[in-house]
């Protein structure tokens, strides 16, 4: 683990020399050789291959674990898969109906399918997957299913009530579908082998991924048949590989970044609004936070626009409440905004119970207000707003020690309860309908993402009753009220909503931003005329 605040190199300038661009082609190219530890893979530099650079690390391949590299990148597939509009459409199943009663879902396989073995994709092969899935701990868990089943060529999926969220569910990572000869003789997985246009040709952990076109994909030969990809942590990084053409393709972009990119007449840059959210995660069974004051307090301390607007160069993108606008139905117009309001925080922190020490920090009963947070670098704008975060808490008497290490550290102290802050960025498309992360976030326990020793039975009834209906006369109530109910009791703490910023070369063509962030599209992309 690092502390921060974090390297970011800003200053290449300074090794130009009267050369001019080709002397800063080479620093660069050095300083790319520096930062990411070693040269590049010999074969990362290929023209005929597309490289591409993003911040996720594949640290297994386990489908609950690290699944979306896998169905981003379009190596294994889901039954149901959504448009760039976000509405679910056909993936490995060609069609799916529900029963009159609503309790048995039937999904029809496409005919022409095969996984990257040769094997064709059979309900038998499918239902195995999606029953180790369900064992496991994603998404499917959450969902009331009785049994999965073969039923002739198709799969069946009984449920023990009627639940309308089913085929959003089986877009998520985590049921990927995967050949038999995934697994060794006690199930456990072994390789990825799916279904999709590409395949895997080489996997080192957790940087470095080779694809290769699968030739049996059922909807067509890729436009660029090799891909490679690269983890790289460091946004600035990422963008100096895009300038020097280290990288074809390059998510996750750091604003600062972005400015500088969109004048290079080399590069595209592209940017979404994505259904993300960036919140404080914190744990609301601990001392500092078990007190509905004591989050509207750390709310009320934190400058939202100021942060937006000097860290994301948009205020806009300030989070007035948890769901950004793009998600409709759930960002109300009706809640109280959160707002700055430095005195009304050192009020609530008062009613409370904490009072300032001798040296401002606040104390109560002996304890001084004095807690970790914890974030990561792969969204490479998580540590500097966490920096803000820390001075912005420091002038209500709350002292606060940054540190930046991995994403997989904050699920692994959730659940070892050592918790006790964590600024994450949060995605609530992870499941195309919201109702699926809300149930595993504000369940009971909580979840890896969501809140921490928060238990609210209302909610809990409003998210079951949300999801048992697709009706949206019968979900617009229940919605609002999911959301006044976040707003008042903050068992998350909204900081910023988020943008998707991809930079291309221009020498591709065809690129698409996903903004639910389900599958990347590569196959479609060609090398431009």
């Amino acid at each position: 683990m690092r502390f921060l605040p974090p390297l970011i190199p800003t200053d290449l300038a300074l090794y130009q020399t009267e050369n001019g661009e080709k002397s800063m082609r080479i620093a660069k190219a050095l300083f790319l050789k520096l930062m990411l530890g070693a040269s590049l893979p010999a074969n990362f530099a290929q023209a005929e291959s597309l490289k591409v650079a993003g911040p996720w690390e594949i640290t297994g391949i386990e489908p609950a674990q690290t699944g979306y590299v896998f169905s981003r990148l379009q190596v294994a597939e889901t039954l149901v898969t959504t448009d760039r509009q976000g509405a679910l459409v056909p993936g490995l199943a060609e069609s799916w109906s529900v029963s009159e009663d609503g309790l048995t879902w039937t999904f029809k396989l496409r005919g022409n399918a095969a996984f990257h073995d040769g094997t064709p994709v059979t309900a038998e092969a499918t239902v195995a997957s999606l029953q180790r899935a369900l064992a496991g701990v994603g998404v499917l868990s959450q969902a009331p299913i009785g049994e999965i089943s073969v039923e002739g060529d198709d799969i069946q999926i009984r449920l023990t009530k009627p639940f309308s969220a089913l085929p959003a569910y089986l877009v998520h990572f985590s049921t990927i579908v995967l050949a038999p000869s995934s697994f060794d003789a006690a199930g456990k997985i072994t390789q990825i082998v799916g279904t999709g246009p590409y395949k895997v040709k080489a996997l080192t952990p957790p940087a470095r991924l080779e694809l290769e076109g699968s030739g049996a994909w059922w909807g067509g030969e890729p436009g660029i048949p090799e891909v490679n990809y690269l983890a790289v942590g460091q946004g600035e990084t990422r963008a100096l590989m895009a300038e020097s053409g280290e990288a074809d393709l390059v998510f996750s972009m750091l604003p600062v970044s972005v400015d500088r990119l969109k004048a290079n007449p080399k590069l595209d840059v592209q940017i979404a609004t994505i259904p993300r959210t960036r919140l404080l995660k914190v744990n609301a069974a601990s001392p500092f936070f078990d007190q509905v004051e004591e989050r509207q307090a750390i709310s009320a301390a934190i400058d939202r626009v100021g942060t937006t607007k000097v860290i994301l160069r948009n205020a806009d993108l300030a989070a007035t409440q948890l769901f950004p606008p793009a998600m409709k139905g759930w960002n109300s117009p009706d809640v109280k905004p959160l707002e700055k309001d430095i005195e009304k925080a050192k009020e609530l922190l008062k009613a409370a119970g904490w009072m300032p020490g001798s040296d401002g920090i606040l104390e109560k009963d002996g304890t001084r207000f004095s807690v970790s947070l914890l974030t990561y670098a792969s969204w490479p704008e998580l540590p500097p707003i966490a920096t803000a975060l820390q001075a912005q808490l420091r002038q209500v008497g709350i002292d606060v020690k940054v540190s930046v290490g991995n994403s997989s550290e904050i699920p692994a102290r959730h659940q070892d309860g050592t918790l006790e802050m964590g600024l994450v960025s949060r995605l609530y498309s992870i499941v195309p309908d919201p109702v699926g992360t809300l149930l595993q976030d504000y369940g009971p326990g909580g979840s890896d993402w969501g809140s921490m020793g928060w238990d609210n039975k209302e909610m809990q009834a409003i998210v079951d009753q949300l999801a048992t209906t697709s009706d949206p006369a019968l979900r617009a109530p229940l919605q609002k009220r999911a959301v006044e109910i976040l707003q008042e009791e903050l068992p998350s703490i909204p900081v910023t909503w988020s943008e998707l910023a991809i930079v291309s070369s221009k020498r591709i063509a065809g690129v698409e931003v996903d903004p639910l962030e389900v599958n990347y599209r590569l196959s479609s992309i060609r090398w431009a005329q």
